[in-house]
């Protein structure tokens, strides 16, 4: 069963602490090149009631690529959102690892937000806080797929790494990185065993393939 986000976690925090939410979700933590991308959202007036979206709002994995770029479209013509991307790459990844860089990307995120919104509370997808944040935080297990919020950031996150996968395609062609995003599949590891690990690939994720 496809549970729709909804709305009522942003309600309960404005109505019992009066903050608004900035949301964080991330795209490419599991890809094996290129960067991992924190996109951050933020509703200006939570009582104030969005236009209808031209696509259900989903998480961004339940979407095709046509229909987040969409929604995505739709977002940035929303009056009373604003959102922003921040971003970790494969070296930054390699030198602290994943999970380090991760936070790191979800803090450049809100940074960018939090110049115009000095008091809000974060909500954040998964189970893990982000670490020396001074705003109060909220977690959720698969949270972009239960809260609008979340949903809205998963999908900011997913088309601003794609659009850099696909940049990344045309300065290295011979890995398909315009068809994988660089994840794990079948056609990427045979790129891989064909020409060798790219300048881009996360090579702590690949040590088994990484001969240098």
């Amino acid at each position: 069963m496809i549970i729709s986000p909804d709305f009522k976690q942003e309600r309960k925090v404005w109505q019992y602490q009066k903050k608004l939410i900035i949301a964080v979700d991330e795209a490419g933590r599991g890809s094996l090149a290129g960067p991992v991308v924190a996109g951050a959202f933020f509703i200006k007036k939570v009582n104030s009631k969005p236009l209808k979206p031209p696509i259900k709002i989903k998480d961004s994995k339940q979407l095709s690529p046509n229909q987040r770029e969409v929604l995505f479209a739709w977002l940035k013509q929303q009056k009373n959102f604003d959102w922003a991307v921040g971003s970790s790459n494969h070296r930054t990844i390699d030198k602290i690892n994943i999970r380090q860089a991760n936070f790191l990307a979800m803090k450049k995120a809100i940074k960018k937000l939090e110049l115009k919104q000095k008091s809000f509370s974060v909500f954040v997808d998964g189970n893990d806080k982000i670490p020396n944040l001074l705003q109060k935080q909220f977690t959720f297990v698969k949270g972009d797929a239960k809260i609008f919020s979340l949903a809205c950031a998963s999908i900011v996150a997913k088309v601003a790494r794609d659009k850099i996968m696909i940049r990344l395609a045309k300065k290295y062609p011979q890995y398909g990185f315009e068809i994988h995003k660089g994840y794990g599949t079948k056609l990427h590891f045979k790129k891989i065993k064909k020409h060798g690990l790219s300048p881009v690939h996360r090579k702590t994720f690949l040590k088994k393939l990484n001969k240098k």
